[in-house]
């Protein structure tokens, strides 16, 4: 006890020296942060939009193109696959098709879902919606192939433990091509920016967002954040020991719950207001087209629109392949199939039900807020008890971020440095901390430095992708004879 007791007055301690700490990090990272900055946000064009969004959204045509609208004719065959009727309790791996999905949806499903259309909708106008859409649909491929491949070539350990995802398909695809030390740099540096971006993007970055929130709704929390970090770690600490199985267990009631939260709130309000449905979707497809020399013009709106939804649904990322390759499956195309939902359930639903939610309740016109203020206004002029409403949405969201970031980023260590007990658990320790810190301590700097670690995964991700895609679509034709002559059996 005494341990413990010294180790908490440690933390402690260590937090709560906020302001000059948060300086001297803060310090430390912005030259690093400004020239990521210059590197993924560099726009080669001159038309506002940064190399990565075009990296995510070329990609995404691309393989919608190669794979020949996958995204459309295996969509019913995707919902039957996560509905189980294809299951085999025999097969390698984990979890089920829904618990994969629930898995990697958890890590997307979140703040860029409130407080990034409200963003999109701020600064391109309504008819950022609607391009979007059309980025949600198109990343659907990616995800697809990215997800066959991590299933492809995962690795099964002995007591059947699953470890996949680009680190290794990347390096076995440069390997065999004779380039097998380009190829370890390159699964390496996937790792690397994988473990980065789940301290930042997927901890601190939730942790200190969800404490945002309660802070400003309950008189209690302000100063408190060290004691909200203690406490929201014992919740994700109890979660992430039990692995990809209790984290698995515990999305697939989380997110169906979640999802039906927020876009029941948002349908509630959308039939409240019926009557103006065919003229936000009127507003919406023309204001997509528009000359709006305010919003940037055609291109200002299609930008804002892309970029949301890239930094949305993390298609093309590739950080869902390493949920999804846990699935129990002999077949890795039936997980891609799965995978491309994801987008289609981020993006085009929960998104679109935000963007309606603002335009419905006129918050797009001349109001001073942004983000996820403006989409709790939006709500709250119907609802009036709907910003305590979204408090609770978006700690789930948190929640649910962490313990499928925290996956991502053990598979990524353990690539690095092993696969060991200690290995495991100086992870799991180490992101327990960056909980707390986040919750504890304003680090901008180094938020935005793991963000952008995210991000970057794009880079080595797709480009291995673009190597690997003949195969991908050979695969899935092969798997669509199958399908097509009765080989791929329903089991339910």
């Amino acid at each position: 006890m005494k341990k413990i007791k010294y180790i908490l007055l440690f933390i402690h301690n260590f937090t709560f020296a906020e302001n000059n700490l948060s300086r001297s990090i803060n310090s430390v990272f912005e030259p690093i942060v400004e020239i990521m900055s210059k590197t993924i946000f560099w726009e080669p064009f001159s038309m506002g939009i940064p190399i990565v969004v075009i990296w995510l959204i070329s990609g995404a045509v691309f393989f919608t193109l190669k794979m020949k609208f996958v995204n459309i004719f295996y969509f019913k065959h995707a919902i039957d696959l996560v509905r189980g009727k294809y299951d085999s309790p025999n097969e390698d791996g984990e979890v089920s098709h829904f618990q994969a999905l629930t898995t990697a949806l958890s890590a997307t499903v979140g703040l860029g879902n409130i407080a990034g259309v409200a963003v999109a909708i701020s600064v391109g106008g309504p008819g950022a919606t609607f391009w979007m859409i059309i980025a949600g649909f198109l990343g659907m491929s990616s995800k697809f192939v990215e997800c066959t491949l991590g299933v492809k070539y995962r690795k099964i350990n002995d007591k059947g433990e699953v470890s996949g995802g680009p680190m290794y398909y990347l390096s076995e695809t440069f390997k065999s091509r004779n380039f097998e030390k380009f190829g370890k740099f390159i699964g390496a540096l996937f790792a690397v920016l994988c473990v980065g971006g789940s301290f930042g993007g997927g901890c601190m970055f939730q942790a200190n967002q969800a404490y945002a929130q309660i802070e400003g709704q309950f008189q209690i929390m302000p100063g408190n954040g060290f004691y909200f970090g203690l406490i929201l770690s014992l919740f994700v600490g109890l979660v992430i020991i039990g692995g990809i199985k209790s984290i698995a267990k515990i999305t697939e009631k989380i997110v169906p719950f979640m999802a039906f939260l927020y876009v029941g709130a948002s349908l509630f309000i959308i039939i409240l207001n019926y009557n103006k449905i065919f003229d936000v979707l009127h507003l919406i497809v023309t204001s997509a087209f528009s000359n709006d020399a305010t919003k940037g013009g055609i291109i200002g709106v299609l930008i804002q629109g892309f970029k949301r939804s890239a930094f949305s649904n993390e298609a093309g990322i590739g950080s869902a392949a390493i949920a999804h390759s846990a699935v129990k499956t002999d077949e890795p195309v039936k997980e891609g199939i799965v995978a491309l939902l994801e987008p289609f359930i981020d993006t085009v639903v929960i998104c679109t039900m935000t963007a309606f939610v603002i335009i419905i309740t006129d918050r797009h016109l001349g109001i001073d807020l942004e983000g996820a203020q403006l989409t709790s206004s939006a709500f709250e002029s119907v609802i009036s008890w709907f910003p305590l409403l979204l408090v609770v949405a978006i700690f789930l969201f948190a929640f649910s971020s962490m313990i499928s970031w925290s996956y991502y980023g053990l598979k990524s260590w353990t690539y690095l440095f092993g696969n060991s007990k200690f290995v495991d658990i100086s992870y799991k320790l180490l992101f327990l901390l960056f909980v707390v810190i986040g919750s504890s301590v304003s680090l901008g700097s180094v938020i935005d430095f793991s963000d952008m670690m995210i991000l970057a995964m794009a880079f080595p991700n797709i480009l291995g992708l673009y190597f690997l895609s003949n195969e991908v679509k050979e695969d899935l034709e092969m798997y669509s004879e199958k399908l097509n002559s009765g080989k791929v059996k329903k089991v339910k």
